[in-house]
């Protein structure tokens, strides 16, 4: 699916090129060719005065006066032959009185983009005017226009790319869910049949100690079962005492651990406060982080648990003594699929964090982490429940 994404955003980037490009020498074609009729208009609105100040009074001067009150789109500057300002038209008027320097800073910008129109005054021996004349506004817009039509479009791919994203994290979360079920069922059959045999072995009395840890570990193959079965499920949410619920977990993988391992579990309030939670999926999550310490330590450390009791949440921090993680690796680490270990899947931390924050409505993060020295993964869960609006 990220390959499929990935080829499609090629495809869309060169479509984006092609249009963009392909724009940009119509542009500049339509530029050339207003800009060419501009100057015409220029000439003849030029001509046209002229022609009305020479013409004999009998003259018919209606098509040079047309030619002059309809040209009110190309900004014109009459100097003479020394650039001294004569006259000008269609600019600002309000600019020009309040701006001393407004015409002449027009002027030097007419100049650096166009060459003057020049008509002799008078007749062979009389002077010459220059006419200095700048864009239109219809000739602006056709030069901005590749530019806009680029936001456009980038705009147009950036939506389309983020709705596939978001399409692919759907898809993948329907996949997660219905492996988790999957394996759940899958998990029934021989869990069902060790129970069997566990009641077998009781019933022989000399096998009572084997039968005894069997079982713990059928309930707790059950209680596997019963996490995956609850992945994709909105779960219901338990007042429970969250300190024995994590001093029973932490017993639990104290016991599975090195001797070389120390766990320190601080609780800092006396008082048993009962917070909503789904009791198997949160003791995942504390197994999960208890399993990345372990295995960040390899054999040798120490785990602190350490809970403490706000006025409108509950904070867990476990720390371990491990090799830690890097800093650039922090927003990775809960990413689906991404781990750091030669066996699994890479998907503890990334169900922890989605228990926890979706499930649970808290947060999941890394608080600190220094290499060689450890880290620290902390939960942060509401006193009370939250609902969706």
């Amino acid at each position: 699916m990220r390959q499929q994404i990935f080829d499609l955003r090629t495809i869309l980037g060169l479509i984006a090129i092609l249009i963009v490009t392909g724009t940009v020498f119509y542009s500049d074609y339509l530029a050339d060719k207003i800009a060419r009729e501009e100057r015409q208009k220029v000439q003849q609105w030029v001509e046209a005065g002229q022609f009305l100040i020479n013409a004999p009074a009998e003259s018919d001067t209606k098509l040079p006066s047309l030619i002059l009150n309809e040209q009110t789109s190309i900004p014109i500057i009459e100097t003479d032959e020394k650039d001294s300002i004569i006259n000008w038209v269609n600019l600002d008027s309000g600019r020009v009185e309040k701006d001393s320097l407004y015409l002449k800073n027009k002027l030097e910008s007419f100049k650096r983009s166009r060459p003057p129109v020049e008509m002799q005054i008078g007749d062979s021996l009389g002077h010459i005017n220059r006419y200095y004349y700048g864009h239109s506004v219809l000739l602006q817009e056709v030069r901005y226009y590749p530019m806009i039509q680029l936001l456009i479009v980038a705009l147009f791919i950036l939506i389309i790319v983020l709705s596939l994203q978001l399409r692919n994290k759907s898809v993948q979360n329907q996949v997660w869910a219905g492996m988790a079920k999957e394996t759940a069922h899958q998990l029934g059959t021989p869990v069902s049949s060790l129970q069997g045999w566990v009641e077998m072995l009781k019933e022989n009395g000399h096998e009572m100690q084997i039968a005894t840890e069997m079982e713990k570990d059928v309930e707790r193959l059950i209680l596997v079962s019963d996490r995956f079965g609850k992945i994709g499920s909105t779960p219901k949410l338990i007042p429970t005492d969250l300190a024995t619920q994590i001093k029973v977990m932490t017993d639990y993988m104290k016991r599975r651990a090195s001797d070389k391992i120390h766990f320190n579990l601080t609780i800092d309030h006396q008082n048993q406060y009962q917070v909503p939670v789904s009791p198997q999926l949160f003791d995942w999550v504390i197994e999960n982080l208890l399993k990345n310490a372990l295995d960040a330590m390899e054999g040798t450390g120490r785990i602190d648990i350490r809970m403490t009791y706000g006025p409108e949440h509950v904070l867990i921090d476990i720390s371990d003594t491990g090799k830690g993680i890097p800093r650039s690796l922090w927003h990775s680490i809960f990413k689906p699929g991404f781990t750091t270990k030669k066996r699994g899947w890479g998907l503890g931390l990334s169900l922890s964090k989605r228990i926890v924050d979706d499930y649970h409505r808290g947060h999941l993060s890394i608080k600190h982490s220094e290499l060689s020295k450890g880290t620290t993964f902390s939960i942060k869960l509401p006193r009370e429940e939250k609902r969706n609006a």
